[in-house]
């Protein structure tokens, strides 16, 4: 394939993939030029991939809430309902992901193995920070498979059982990791959860008040983003969240998540607001 030459009028951008998918529809699985941003019609294209999200986690008192939204999209379409994208790394640590849906998953199951790994041959778990450059280290690998469309961005947090509280970590698609002070948030409705935590954050919240959180800012993402999945009370399908503490990660019962979006729902429609 010969480089391709561009006018000095049609600057390509900054973006690789978009310079890909106008210059050859052969060897990267990628739309041709003039594809629409929808699934692609060729099999195997990007547009096929099932991705995942909006993913969170914030800081309280205890230790660390970490919530997910379980649609998978593909393209415009919703390809799957019930995906879980919390899930624990080990017993004292979780990680939730964005992104190219299968290649997360396996690399959580990858992660999940190494720290296991490593835990059994030492005779003593990995640091918390181990296992954040751990994960980073994994990340930075698949780099090459990023820049072909298979982006996974993951939130890491858990609870230190040398400083005694929870720490979050962030990632990009070429490694990190960042820790955050006090919560994160990636995928398509990250901003918008953001934006919902930060407006009610405030340190030392009791775990309660963290769950009521998150499933707020999970409710407003999916309010406006149509990639996220909000509850589906028809289906019975409800995000998923967990907490991580110095007991360690354990997953809030589905009943009691469903409860709490039904008492927000109730809330929204007593004070003449949208559902």
């Amino acid at each position: 394939m010969s480089l391709p030459i561009f006018g000095a009028t049609d600057d390509p951008g900054p973006n690789f993939l978009e310079l890909l998918r106008r210059t050859s529809t052969e060897g990267f699985g990628l739309p041709g030029p003039g594809a629409s941003g929808g699934a692609s019609s060729v099999p195997g294209a990007l547009g096929d991939i099932r991705h995942g999200t909006t993913v969170l986690a914030l800081r309280y008192a205890d230790g660390v809430v970490m919530a997910g939204d379980r649609r998978a999209t593909t393209g415009t379409e919703i390809a799957h309902r019930a995906v879980e994208k919390v899930l624990p790394a080990d017993s004292h640590s979780g990680v939730c992901f964005a992104g190219a849906a299968s290649t997360a998953i396996e690399m959580v199951k990858l992660f999940q193995t190494q720290l296991e790994h490593y835990e059994k041959v030492e005779g003593t778990p990995l640091s918390l920070e181990g296992k954040a450059n751990q994960l980073g280290q994994m990340i930075r690998q698949h780099l090459p498979m990023a820049m072909q469309g298979f982006v996974v961005v993951p939130l890491f947090a858990g609870f230190d059982l040398r400083r005694g509280r929870g720490r979050i970590f962030t990632y990009d698609p070429t490694g990190g990791p960042y820790e955050e002070a006090d919560f994160s948030t990636t995928g398509s409705g990250g901003r918008l959860a953001r934006t919902a935590i930060k407006l009610a954050f405030h340190d030392g919240m009791p775990r309660d008040e963290a769950v009521e959180v998150a499933i707020q800012a999970l409710y407003e993402a999916a309010d406006e983003d149509t990639a996220t999945g909000g509850p589906d009370v028809i289906r019975g399908i409800y995000p998923t969240v967990a907490t991580i503490t110095g007991a360690g990660f354990e997953r809030v019962p589905e009943e009691q998540v469903a409860e709490r979006f039904g008492a927000l729902i109730d809330r929204r429609t007593a004070e003449g607001r949208p559902r």
